[in-house]
């Protein structure tokens, strides 16, 4: 009876997003999978503003969102928006671009002084402030209604950003306790950053580490794998979800992925979900992965529809339908409603 009861209220659409979100983690019986798309240029392009207002203006941010959730149904709200929003806080210096993400045009790179570093706080650096005061705006706007996800980038991947990544790479071979000693700086960032998202409303923290899917599984293990460890306990005392997200190739780092705790993973294009489901277990939940390119933005409604059914038909619970990073600007409205349309959770 209580099962005939729970599907019935489904279907009067009592099961909000967020419920639904939550309850796909939790391993709860849901009505639909999850829809979690990333949407970056995609969404300014959709609401004919710039990319350098979209990213540095929280009220833009909020109004391009707000839009792309009523308009395509999905069932998330998010900040990402670039991958230099910390790195300007720590002292880099950002270019804003109309048509694209923001670039670093000075990072850090040229010192080794840890006391030039000073850990920013997200509540006076502009940026930051910016991020977090969209954030309240979501909630102001959809409380316990959408899943909110704040963003902050893992130590490896800020690391980078701040000292060029050519030059990173290099201080990981060279240099394992300078860089070392940088990644747990960064993490400090990192968590005030995300403390600040949480206050303001966040129920998932997503730590993007992209770099890392460029280093070798020992390397990570031994270098980087303490620090994200270390962020990850952090998100969880303050009573968030943690998603990762490392664009590219990580088959090599599941072994040392799995160790951390996440409660989420984006898995790129080039993941294998059947090992990753078998190496992460079923406690985690996989979101992914279609290439943007060649399986959204350049394939059709139904082709879509289909491909989304057979991963989720190979993983099964839990699960969120995204695709395999960002969707591109230029992809057919038509093909993001597509990836939108409800697919019934087993």
């Amino acid at each position: 009876m209580a099962d005939i009861l729970t599907v019935s209220l489904y279907r009067e659409g009592i099961i909000n997003s967020y419920q639904r979100y939550l309850g796909m983690v939790r391993g709860e019986k849901v009505d639909f999978v999850p829809r979690i798309p990333v949407l970056m240029h995609f969404g300014a392009d959709y609401l004919g503003v710039s990319y350098a207002d979209f990213a540095g203006s929280a009220e833009t941010m909020f109004k391009v969102n707000r839009k792309l959730v009523q308009d395509f149904g999905f069932d998330q709200l998010d900040i990402m928006s670039d991958p230099f929003r910390e790195t300007s806080a720590w002292g880099g210096k950002i270019t804003y671009m109309e048509t694209t993400i923001p670039k670093c045009t000075r990072p850090l790179k040229d010192s080794k002084d840890m006391d030039l570093l000073q850990t920013p706080d997200p509540y006076t650096c502009p940026r930051l402030k910016a991020a977090v005061d969209c954030v309240a705006l979501y909630k102001k706007f959809a409380h316990k209604v959408y899943s909110i996800t704040g963003w902050v980038e893992g130590p490896a991947a800020e690391a980078a950003d701040l000292r060029g990544v050519e030059q990173f790479l290099l201080d990981l071979m060279d240099d394992e306790t300078f860089s070392s000693a940088l990644m747990d700086r960064c993490v400090d960032g990192a968590i005030a950053y995300a403390q600040a998202q949480v206050n303001a409303g966040c129920d998932t923290i997503g730590i993007g580490d992209a770099i890392a899917s460029q280093i070798s599984a020992p390397m990570y293990e031994r270098l980087v794998l303490k620090h994200e460890k270390r962020l990850v306990y952090a998100i969880h005392k303050m009573g968030a979800l943690v998603r990762l997200h490392i664009c590219g190739n990580i088959n090599h780092l599941l072994p040392g992925i799995a160790e951390l705790g996440i409660d989420i993973i984006d898995c790129d294009w080039q993941v294998d979900m059947e090992l990753t489901r078998r190496t992460l277990g079923d406690k985690v939940t996989l979101a992914g992965n279609l290439d943007p390119v060649e399986d959204i933005m350049r394939s059709n409604p139904k082709k879509i529809r289909e491909a989304f059914q057979t991963i989720y038909k190979k993983v099964g619970n839990p699960y969120f339908v995204n695709a395999g990073c960002e969707v591109p600007v230029g992809t057919p409205p038509e093909n993001l409603q597509a990836l939108c349309e409800p697919i019934e959770a087993k």
